[in-house]
């Protein structure tokens, strides 16, 4: 099968969960036999326009302008009309112009190339939630429905997408992770270095996330407890959350680690104790996934997706609802060698990468 992969961001020049599942998918599904491209978008002059790695082609496009972080790109245009002998075509993201590119491309330009959407996450971690809800009811519908096949992470999810009057065929797949390389068993992180409980906070630090949350929750937690918050990201809110931690008084239990190698995560999350993820909105995060494979319990915001499947292994707590974070918080702590087993136990048992990649390239395989 010859699978022309479209999406805006790939790993590992783009660091995040979506950018990594293009990647790691693409990578196994060429290890399997099959001819995989990835059409991408970059700024960055020293990437080659196409090569050849892991097993599966880049093709990069430069951005032409860029809206609300969405890089909108001729080259992607030209690509997708000049395209042939595709079996399938696979977008990622409803959010991103490369994906409505592709929609366009099979309705108006009279393609006839399967396509199928692979939704990450309804909305945008870096635009106001009522910019998408209006979008969900325009443009992102109408992108989905031109698809022949919707994938979702949850059925939670599907019926979201169909609550925005989403018509197209729907496949649940869920979000899978390596649970051999995220084990509780093995070394732990060097740049973890705490006597007390361990909180992590993981991924990019914009307002999406809310990671200025994380602080407040610390500043709340009983001094006596003395735990310390890492968080493993970048973003355009450092600076801010270096500010929180001075004006909440808790500066000297804060370190920002930056951009970690996806290769050093598994140490990473062996040396928590806690994952504390506070987005307002979120997919089925792969970050809750490798915590639990790792024996982390987690606590994260209350979304409709993600409720059942972290509560087994952890705790959810309203969104922006600081005191209800503490309070979770404490509770997981005094948990959580009970809850990182149930976490553990719910992701071998239903959320292994590979059966994400096998059950997604057989229906890609169907289409």
């Amino acid at each position: 099968m010859r699978i022309l992969r479209v999406a805006q961001n790939l790993y590992p020049e783009v660091p995040g969960g979506g950018s990594y599942h293009v990647h790691a998918m693409s990578r196994d599904q060429a290890a399997m036999g099959h001819d995989v491209t990835v059409l991408t978008v970059t700024d960055r002059d020293d990437l080659p326009r196409r090569e050849q790695r892991d097993g599966y082609t880049v093709v990069r496009r430069t951005p032409t302008v860029t809206v609300l972080g969405n890089a909108i790109s001729r080259g992607v245009v030209s690509y997708l009309r000049s395209a042939t002998g595709v079996d399938v075509v696979h977008a990622h993201s409803h959010l991103y112009f490369s994906t409505n590119v592709a929609a366009a491309d099979r309705r108006l330009g009279g393609d006839e190339t399967p396509l199928a959407v692979t939704n990450h996450g309804l909305y945008s971690q870096s635009a106001p939630e009522w910019v998408f809800r209006w979008y969900l009811r325009t443009l992102g519908r109408w992108t989905f429905d031109q698809a022949d096949v919707a994938f979702c992470y949850t059925d939670a999810d599907e019926r979201r997408l169909r609550e925005y009057g989403v018509a197209v065929p729907v496949r649940v797949v869920p979000n899978g992770i390596d649970t051999e390389r995220f084990t509780p068993e093995g070394p732990t992180s060097d740049r973890i270095d705490h006597d007390g409980p361990v909180l992590l906070f993981v991924g990019r630090l914009v307002a999406g996330k809310r990671p200025r949350d994380t602080v407040d929750a610390l500043a709340g937690l009983p001094a006596g407890l003395d735990a310390k918050l890492y968080l493993a990201g970048d973003g355009s809110l450092r600076s801010a959350v270096r500010e929180r931690a001075s004006e909440r008084g808790v500066a000297d239990r804060v370190e920002l680690l930056g951009r970690v190698p996806y290769e050093e995560m598994p140490r990473i999350f062996r040396s928590a104790d806690c994952l504390v993820l506070p987005s307002r909105a979120e997919g089925l995060p792969r970050t809750v996934l490798e915590a639990f494979a790792s024996g982390v319990p987690a606590v994260t915001s209350r979304l409709d997706q993600t409720r059942e499947i972290v509560e087994t292994g952890g705790r959810t707590v309203t969104v922006g609802d600081v005191a209800g974070y503490v309070e979770s918080i404490e509770a997981v702590l005094s948990q959580r060698e009970s809850l990182g087993n149930a976490g553990r136990r719910l992701v071998v048992a239903d959320h292994q990468w590979a059966d994400t990649v096998a059950e997604t390239t057989r229906h890609l395989e169907s289409l």
